[in-house]
């Protein structure tokens, strides 16, 4: 069965999941985030297989979300960092953790803490409109077409 084409889609959410909508993806993201930026070290921590990470760190080097960097040249051996586009990932991967930690934690409570650097509290990600900067849900707003809409195809009922 073919895949379908996400990232041909005229949805960010459908263009956002092409890139990193792969189970393994935003683990390791969030992993090159706190410093596990080696590929053995990726490997353990995640306990995935060697063919998998490899293929998804690839993957994500080529989408621009990551960057390869070779650190010993005998052997060859790389680590990676996050490029921009990558920090604005882990943006959207800390309102996941926010929802997580309302829906999923349990008793145990959150698995980690984020402390803000700006007030030393620890917080969560809340989004916030970009204009008035007052708190925006989805109860909070109307999806208006955008300059990059496709014509809808009809569909018969």
């Amino acid at each position: 069965m073919q895949r379908t084409p996400f990232g041909d889609m005229a949805c960010s959410i459908a263009r956002t999941l092409d890139v990193i909508g792969e189970p393994w993806s935003p683990l390791i993201l969030r992993n090159v985030y706190v410093g596990i930026t080696r590929f053995e070290r990726l490997q353990q921590s995640l306990g995935i297989s060697r063919k998998v990470l490899a293929e998804r760190l690839r993957w994500l080097v080529e989408k621009g979300v990551l960057e390869r960097i070779e650190y010993s040249s005998r052997p060859p051996r790389h680590e990676y960092t996050l490029t921009t586009k990558g920090m604005e990932l882990c943006d959207l991967l800390m309102t996941m953790v926010r929802w997580g930690d309302r829906w999923t934690a349990g008793e145990a409570g959150p698995p980690a803490l984020y402390r803000h650097h700006a007030c030393g509290e620890i917080s969560h990600v809340e989004p916030h409109c970009s204009v008035c900067h007052r708190p925006m849900h989805a109860t909070d707003v109307d999806v208006l077409p955008g300059p990059g809409a496709r014509p809808q195809v009809a569909t018969s009922p």
